[in-house]
């Protein structure tokens, strides 16, 4: 599509400026709950599973919403559709000081959960402004935009400890708004739309933009996704509460220090996507997967006590992460998750150029329930073994499960390029 029109590298910049700036203050919102969260579990006595549903209500919303919001973006324009998206997530945001019962907690956080939606309509926004051998840098910086949960667990614990937490949903409110109004007088239609527009042509069907669906490989990059971002969104919505009750630290003490875990795991995205273009996507998730292994095992090994019968009587001692090694092993796993989420999203706008709406949706919105689906069941492990670190024996079951899968389809892959390479020979020869 670019080479039909005419587009300078000022629109791009100003393209993806404006959408990255967007997305961080989406994802600012979106993961609200992790720090305002904690003062309303005090005030309505919620149990570990409760406050776990609370934090992941808005993952939901923001995961459902992803596979119609591609498509619509495709369809509509990513400046229209960010615009509206912001500005229903900011009514939602101030509105949430009126909740006064559970019920209506829960209710309220399904708004806020637009803010979710963000990511795919930045995509398929985003993508359509580069060509495939830049794609993988652009979508990377644009992703770098979940640095909204840094900036969430660095501002919003002093607004709350100054203005309680209603304040820092009012000031989260009118930021986006103000997000939305900027965004809507300087973004411009992509060049796709545009060329689309002046043809004449329709937009396709329902029916071929949810066509790839059908293929495996989509559904296996979901999975990929379900860890990288799905696993980063439910660790930065649980590691407040997880450092408030293992390390004892205070409110501002704990969102800060599992901001050095949504920095790593945000930041580096624009890095991944560069490694992504220059080794290959496929190299960038063994990496990921492989480090996430180790590094999850570390986490996973509970506080233990041991005693060893030696030569002159009983040998005592304990394994425990201290609270810095912990926050640095975290970061260094975010780092990893980091360069993940932006090779995920390299392989589809190469394997499904002309889809990458339905697909980044369906990846997306797959990735996002596990935002949702992941806090749950952390809080459930919680109350089932009475084991803090059972969240990270989950995850590398879940990491072990992901990296094989993929390991043995590339194998599969290469096996069929192999025969079929071999079929050309024998019939030239």
């Amino acid at each position: 599509m670019l080479d039909k029109v005419n587009v300078s590298d000022s629109e791009r910049t100003r393209a993806l400026g404006l959408s990255t700036v967007a997305f961080t203050a989406c994802f600012a919102v979106w993961t609200i709950f992790s720090i305002i969260g904690i003062e309303i579990k005090a005030e309505l006595g919620l149990s570990e599973f409760q406050f776990g549903l609370l934090v992941a209500t808005p993952i939901l919303t923001g995961s459902l919403t992803r596979l119609i919001l591609g498509v619509w973006t495709e369809k509509y324009g990513g400046r229209l559709v960010f615009t509206t998206q912001m500005l229903l997530t900011a009514a939602a945001t101030w509105m949430l000081t009126w909740a006064d019962s559970y019920v209506v907690y829960l209710i309220a956080a399904l708004g806020i959960g637009l803010a979710g939606g963000s990511f795919i309509i930045g995509v398929a926004y985003v993508s359509r402004w580069y060509d495939a051998g830049r794609q993988g840098t652009a979508l990377g910086i644009f992703g770098a935009g979940n640095v909204g949960a840094a900036v969430t667990k660095f501002v919003a614990p002093f607004v709350m400890v100054a203005y309680g937490w209603q304040g820092v949903a009012h000031v989260w409110a009118a930021g986006l708004a103000l997000m939305a109004v900027i965004f809507f007088v300087f973004a411009k239609d992509d060049p796709a739309l545009v060329a689309q527009r002046k043809s004449g042509r329709k937009s396709p069907s329902l029916a071929e933009q949810f066509a790839p669906l059908r293929n495996l490989q989509v559904w296996r990059f979901s999975l990929y996704y379900f860890f990288v971002f799905g696993a980063f969104v439910a660790l930065a919505l649980w590691m407040p509460h997880y450092l408030v009750d293992v390390y004892k630290l205070d409110i501002r003490t704990a969102g800060m220090s599992a901001a050095a875990f949504s920095l790593s795991a945000s930041l580096f995205r624009a890095y991944g996507g560069h490694l992504s273009d220059r080794f290959g996507a496929r190299a960038v998730m063994y990496w990921t997967f492989g480090f996430s292994l180790i590094l999850l095992f570390m986490l996973s090994y509970p506080p233990t006590d041991y005693v060893i019968m030696g030569k002159d009587g009983p040998i005592a001692f304990s394994t425990q992460m201290g609270q810095w090694p912990f926050v640095i092993t975290l970061f260094v796993l975010g780092f990893f998750m980091s360069l993940g989420k932006a090779a995920v999203f390299k392989h589809i706008p190469v394997y499904y150029p002309d889809h990458v709406g339905a697909v980044g949706g369906l990846v997306g919105m797959i990735g996002g329930l596990g935002g949702f689906v992941l806090p749950i069941i952390f809080g459930s492990l919680l109350d089932l073994t009475g084991i803090y670190t059972s969240c990270f024996a989950f995850l590398f079951l879940l990491v072990a499960l992901a990296l094989t899968w993929m390991h043995f389809s590339i194998r599969a892959m290469e096996r069929s390029a192999q025969g079929a390479r071999f079929g050309q020979a024998a019939a030239t020869a």
